[in-house]
């Protein structure tokens, strides 16, 4: 005994010479089903506690319930190397409970970063949040296995996300590979000075498979990232009265069953001082462009350019509202605002009829409301291509207010105008828009109603 202890310190003591922590020497099996939580776990807390380092992820399959990184640490997944999360939901902690848009109890996740600074991600290989096993059909059988309270309910509505940014600051993420999510891969809450750098998500075994976050946060830079998605790919929301400011995105490409670049729905504190460029979003089964505010958020400062859309349904949805839902026990009582919204240099194609949301579809729609119109919003270099197809009937549809409904553009059905509809809106200011049809249209370009 006393020479295996010998050996065991031995090792130890070597691999952390240089400052690196294999999580192996900490007792972790590669062989996709030993749960290594508490190994990996003791690596990260020895790593921090020296005075930070590196924590190994080695090749092999490392299956894991929630692990939380401290100060200091570089949590690095080599070559080959799969951070697995267990099909057991009590393997996973909730570090910080919220409620969702969609009702949804939040908050759990496998990778956590609460309250620390200069902690990073790197390397190539990959964080799988076994997204499937949270499905309902299949936790059925997790609960025999494990014993699990029958109320299913509960597993499927909390489930973790990938990876969690906690009111914490300095922060980089880059090289490794995020994949099925039970639910969104990297959310960022009240976080400040994070960098997102060359990774790769691909996130379509369950629902509300968003890519990217971005939550309450600041100075926020993502960027050289492919992100698909069953959700939405990109997106900026505040689900706390604190703003989002500062954040920038470029050189990413993104492909989504929803949402691309989103700012909302989620919106209850304000969003401002966000520069986006130079993307590319393919395959979108939803809106290429959107910016919303629904929850009281004063939504400004807004600039996008460059962007090159390949079959989107609505590349461009800027929606004002008071649906005014609460999050974290706080509520907003009056209406919030867009303005200052510059979009240019933006080529999309939209989707074909038979496979577009909406048929047949349009290329922007703008809706603010009566009492609160948007301002200022300045639109230049667009060049949108549809299909046509609306027919003579179309072009009188009455569009509906919907002021307190979930903002979502396929709600509002077809639209009077192929190109570009827009109501409540002041200072509306276009220089070369234009929109090329391959078939006809019965419908006008523009429908302009209450827009000065």
């Amino acid at each position: 005994m006393r020479n295996i202890l010998v050996c065991v310190v031995s090792c130890l003591l070597f691999s952390c010479s240089n400052g690196e922590y294999n999580i192996k020497d900490y007792g972790a099996v590669g062989d996709g089903t030993t749960v290594n939580t508490k190994f990996i776990q003791a690596a990260i807390d020895d790593c921090s506690d020296n005075g930070g380092g590196k924590v190994i992820i080695p090749e092999g399959i490392f299956c894991t319930g929630t692990i939380l990184i401290k100060d200091g640490v570089n949590l690095h997944l080599a070559d080959g190397a799969k951070l697995l999360g267990s099909d057991n939901p009590n393997d996973y902690i909730n570090i910080d409970p919220f409620t969702d848009a969609v009702n949804q109890e939040r908050g759990k996740c496998l990778v956590g970063i609460r309250k620390v600074s200069s902690v990073s991600i790197t390397g190539s290989g990959s964080i799988d949040g076994s997204g499937k096993c949270f499905k309902n059909d299949y936790l059925k059988t997790v609960a025999l296995k494990y014993g699990l309270d029958s109320k299913l309910g509960v597993y499927v509505s909390n489930r973790p996300f990938l990876v969690r940014l906690v009111d914490s600051r300095d922060i980089q993420i880059s090289g490794v590979k995020m994949e099925n999510a039970a639910a969104w891969s990297c959310h960022i809450f009240r976080c400040n000075n994070v960098s997102i750098d060359g990774i790769s998500i691909n996130s379509h075994v369950n629902k509300n498979a968003d890519g990217i976050d971005i939550d309450s946060s600041s100075k926020v830079y993502i960027s050289n990232c492919d992100i698909d998605t069953g959700d939405d790919a990109i997106c900026l929301k505040t689900t706390a009265p604190e703003p989002c400011f500062d954040i920038n995105v470029e050189n990413c490409r993104l492909k989504t069953d929803w949402g691309a670049i989103k700012i909302g729905t989620e919106s209850m504190g304000d969003v401002y001082n966000v520069n986006i460029k130079n993307c590319f979003l393919h395959n979108v089964r939803g809106g290429g462009i959107k910016i919303l505010s629904a929850d009281g958020a004063n939504v400004h400062d807004i600039n996008i350019s460059d962007i090159e859309m390949d079959y989107v349904d609505m590349p461009i949805f800027i929606r004002l509202c008071k649906r005014l839902r609460s999050y974290r026990n706080v509520s907003k009582e009056d209406v919030g605002s867009i303005r200052d919204i510059s979009i240019s240099n933006v080529k999309a194609t939209t989707r074909a009829c038979n496979d577009s949301r909406v048929n047949p579809p349009s290329g922007i729609l703008i809706l603010g409301l009566e009492e609160k119109k948007i301002e200022n919003v300045s639109l230049n270099n667009i060049n949108i291509t549809l299909p046509g197809g609306g027919l003579n009937e179309h072009k009188d549809i009455s569009i509906p207010t919907d002021e307190t409904r979930y903002p979502e553009f396929s709600f509002f059905g077809i639209m009077p105008a192929y190109g570009i509809t827009a109501r409540y809106v002041e200072n509306l200011e276009q220089n070369n828009v234009d929109f090329r049809l391959t078939g006809s249209d019965e419908r006008p370009e523009t429908k302009f109603i209450e827009v000065y």
